[in-house]
């Protein structure tokens, strides 16, 4: 098998064990999937994947309820390392004002991998928000969203943070997104000085 393309499988098939080992909460095997100085970044949280792991398990404690669809995968390889931008659905269900709603967000997880001492494992991972909406669990009940908050985000994942910030997070207000800008222009950016070895 041509080694480049054993990578990208290796890489994809870490990609599918984050989500997998992330949603049934198995936290020490979701460990194996970043090397020792990984990173997270999301619209609600930034620091490493250990902190990523400890906000989420307490977030747990409180109702936190969000899940994960996998998407297709583009995956670039140089020598020993990768970045990969992946499609996914960020599913979270809380109470907004009063109502059960999921939100849908639909993103790219955007990664930077490494291949250390013969092993692939994540390095940095930061979400990218294309578009999403909020339903309510119940289609017979409305939801009744405040639109100065609502609108106080990018279009691109305003109903994610809308909730998340009812629930108590302090959401980043510039994460990367469909519509570019600065932080989407620095995270390309970064991806290519990591694949060229930067």
């Amino acid at each position: 098998m041509d080694q480049k393309f054993q990578d990208i499988m290796e890489i994809r098939d870490q990609i599918e064990r984050w989500v997998v080992y992330r949603d049934a909460f198995l936290w020490d095997k979701f460990r194996t999937v970043w090397h020792s100085d990984g990173v997270m970044k999301a619209t609600w949280t930034e620091g490493s994947y250990e902190d990523f792991i400890e906000m989420t398990k307490e977030g747990l404690k409180h109702g936190l309820n969000i899940m994960h669809i996998l998407g297709g995968s583009a995956i670039e390889v140089n020598g020993t390392r990768g970045h990969a931008m992946t499609k996914m659905i960020i599913l979270q269900r809380a109470m907004l004002d009063g109502v059960l709603c999921d939100v849908s967000s639909y993103a790219r997880q955007f990664d930077l991998w490494e291949k250390r001492d013969g092993k692939w494992g994540l390095v940095y991972r930061e979400t990218v928000a294309d578009k999403d909406r909020v339903d309510p669990v119940n289609p017979a009940e409305t939801v009744h969203l405040d639109q100065e908050l609502l609108h106080a985000f990018p279009v691109e994942y305003c109903h994610l943070a809308y909730l998340q910030t009812k629930i108590g997070y302090n959401v980043n207000k510039d994460c990367p997104r469909l519509s570019g800008g600065p932080a989407m222009e620095a995270l390309y950016k970064k991806a290519e000085d990591w694949l060229s070895g930067k």
